[in-house]
């Protein structure tokens, strides 16, 4: 009896905090992204990848796939606004890796800078290894910032294709370390589904109620071409002119931005749409080297702003003539931004009528668990 108590009352508890949206999927198409009011909450996602040997395929669809996943993560909605986004990444099943933490690495902990993710994804190299999904699994539970908003939607995702019982951490202790922390975790057995069932990746993720999925991890990813691609694009450059660097990391983060621009570009043209799609997104966030971005912070002042860390030409400028130039270029962005989303609607309709189904291996397998456990909170999707 005392138990059916605390079950109602624990049930009565998530009714009351679980996201309900107020938006009707109807209204969705009329606001633009970057106009939406964005929440206190937060999706994280923690992806640990294995960077053995035999893992090229599923690091090349990571850094194929990413921007498509970011936007399909822009998209949702709790309490008829848009929850932010933190990615933290890990490698493990490298033989270069120290083998006394059991062949792990933390890449990054969790962050809104998806330029950074972009950039570690590229920055992977494969060798090796011994794979042990129970201690990765509880290195990311203990070394993370996992929050206790109960609305959160916190998920880690793991992928490879070694048997998930290797290392000295059980990965059933693991999982319920995570259950203790209200993580989900989501495991993508890259190989035969059966085979993976057989190798407790199935289980692996049946502990904390998450999803287990089975994909070709060397399946090439196929990006969909539009007629509104060249217009993205060309809102791209436009786009990258309205960043004001500031700070000692200002100049190197431009570089960075950059570099990832191409990084994207690399894999295909519609690749880099996805990923100007994302940098017009309320997720695309710089607070920490762009001007305009910054002064949306709270703890912003102009007053703080180092002469010799400014743009040269904002360098000798009065703050008043420095507020004037960030006004101007935040009203560029946004209208640039507004015209990014209106663009990739169109875009988005063009794509889903070319395509049944969504192929790609790490993308489609993450959005399906991300979207039926979001679903479980009440959050809303358009």
């Amino acid at each position: 009896m005392k138990f059916l108590q605390t079950f109602i009352l624990l049930f009565s508890f998530m009714s009351v905090y679980a996201c309900k949206s107020e938006t009707k999927e109807a209204d969705f198409k009329n606001l633009a992204v970057n106009t939406e009011p964005v929440s206190k909450h937060y999706i994280k996602v923690a992806l640990l990848l294995d960077t053995s040997n035999s893992m090229d395929g599923l690091i090349d669809q990571a850094k194929a796939q990413l921007w498509e996943i970011v936007n399909e993560l822009s998209y949702a909605k709790c309490r008829s606004e848009r929850p932010n986004l933190e990615i933290a990444l890990y490698e493990y099943g490298n033989d270069g890796l120290n083998s006394r933490e059991g062949y792990i690495r933390k890449i990054l902990a969790f962050t809104d800078d998806l330029d950074d993710v972009s950039k570690e994804l590229f920055s992977l190299t494969t060798n090796g290894g011994s794979e042990y999904c129970g201690t990765v699994i509880q290195a990311s539970l203990d070394q993370l910032d996992w929050g206790n908003d109960a609305d959160d939607l916190k998920m880690i995702f793991i992928a490879g294709n070694e048997p998930f019982t290797q290392g000295n951490v059980d990965y059933r202790d693991a999982g319920n370390s995570a259950k203790e922390k209200n993580v989900v975790v989501n495991t993508i057995f890259c190989g035969d589904y059966k085979h993976g069932i057989d190798s407790k990746w199935k289980e692996g993720a049946q502990i904390t109620y998450g999803d287990y999925l089975a994909i070709n991890h060397d399946q090439k990813t196929v990006h969909i071409a539009s007629p509104y691609d060249d217009l993205i694009l060309q809102l791209n450059i436009q786009l990258n002119g309205t960043y004001i660097p500031y700070g000692k990391r200002g100049k190197m983060k431009m570089r960075v931005q950059a570099a990832q621009d191409a990084n994207a570009s690399s894999y295909s043209k519609e690749n880099a749409v996805s990923r100007t799609v994302s940098k017009g997104s309320h997720l695309y966030k710089n607070s920490s080297w762009d001007l305009v971005d910054a002064e949306s912070e709270a703890d912003f002042s102009y007053d703080e702003l180092e002469e010799e860390e400014l743009p040269e030409n904002l360098q000798g400028k009065s703050k008043k003539e420095i507020k004037a130039y960030v006004a101007e270029k935040k009203s560029e962005r946004q209208e640039i931004q507004a015209e990014i989303a209106k663009l990739n609607e169109k875009r988005r309709d063009y794509i889903a009528k070319q395509k049944k189904e969504n192929s790609n291996g790490l993308e489609s397998a993450m959005i399906e668990a991300l979207k039926k456990q979001a679903a479980k909170k009440n959050y809303t999707w358009n």
